[in-house]
C-alpha cells in the first residue's frame, strides 16, 4: 500500500486572458481578461507582440518569483481561445495545472475576484473552448465579476449587450484599483502557489470597501 503523498503546491507557468480581438471591443466587460494580462506584462515588464504560431499576443519574461513566465492573450475571438491556449502548451510542453487562465464572470460582482484550482465553464465560452482544447478541467482560473445585466429578467439580447458594453464611470474607478489587486494575487501565485492566494483574496470585495 503507498503512502498518500502531499498535495503539490501550483505555480503557474502560462498566464492567459481571454477577450475579443477587435478595437471595438477594447475596454468592454468581456475583455477585463485582456486587461489583466496587460496589467502584469507592465507590471514585469513583459512585452506582447502578435505571434501567428500561437495566434495569438505572446511574452516571455521572468515572473516576481525569478522564474520564466509567459503571458498569452488569444486572438481567435472568445469561442476559440483553447486553440491559442493549446498552441502554447504542445510548444513548450507544459501540463495543464501550470496554466492560470483570466476571464471575465457575471455571476460575482464588480470588485470581487476569485480564484479556482479546477472547475467547469460555467457557460462561459472562452473557457468552453479552453476546457475543449485541453482535454480536462483541471487548471486554474481567475474570474473577475463584471456584474449581472440591471434588468432581473435578463434576456440572452441584454445579457450579450451587458458583456460587451463598458464599465460604468463608477465600475472604472473599482476596475483601476482591482487590476493592481490582480498583479499582487498572481504575484502570490507564483510565489507561495494559487491555494494560499485563494486563501487571501478570494475573500476581498473592492466595491464594499469602495461604499464604506
Amino acid at each position: 500500500m503507498t503512502k498518500a503523498t502531499p498535495q503539490s503546491v501550483v505555480i503557474p507557468q502560462l498566464i492567459v486572458g481571454l477577450g475579443n480581438p477587435e478595437p471595438k471591443y477594447e475596454q468592454t466587460r468581456h475583455n477585463i481578461g485582456f486587461a489583466a494580462v496587460d496589467a502584469l506584462a507592465r507590471s514585469w515588464k513583459i512585452p506582447l507582440s502578435e505571434n501567428r504560431k500561437f495566434q495569438g499576443e505572446f511574452g516571455e519574461g521572468v515572473s516576481p518569483n525569478r522564474e520564466k513566465i509567459r503571458l498569452l492573450k488569444p486572438l481567435t475571438y472568445m469561442n476559440n481561445s483553447g486553440q491559442a491556449i493549446r498552441a502554447v502548451v504542445d510548444w513548450f510542453k507544459l501540463p495543464p495545472e501550470s496554466i492560470l487562465v483570466i476571464y471575465d464572470d457575471m455571476d460575482l460582482p464588480v470588485g470581487k475576484i476569485r480564484l479556482r484550482l479546477s472547475g467547469s465553464a460555467g457557460g462561459h465560452n472562452g473557457m468552453k473552448s479552453a476546457i475543449a482544447h485541453l482535454c480536462t478541467q483541471n487548471f486554474p482560473r481567475l474570474r473577475i465579476g463584471i456584474g449581472k445585466p440591471h434588468q432581473a429578467a435578463s434576456n440572452n439580447g441584454n445579457t450579450i449587450s451587458h458583456v460587451l458594453g463598458r464599465f460604468s464611470t463608477t465600475e472604472n474607478q473599482v476596475v483601476s484599483k482591482l487590476l493592481p489587486l490582480i498583479v499582487d494575487c498572481v504575484e502570490l501565485c507564483l510565489k507561495q502557489g494559487v491555494e494560499t492566494a485563494m486563501n487571501r483574496y478570494n475573500t476581498v470585495d473592492l466595491a464594499a470597501t469602495q461604499d464604506s
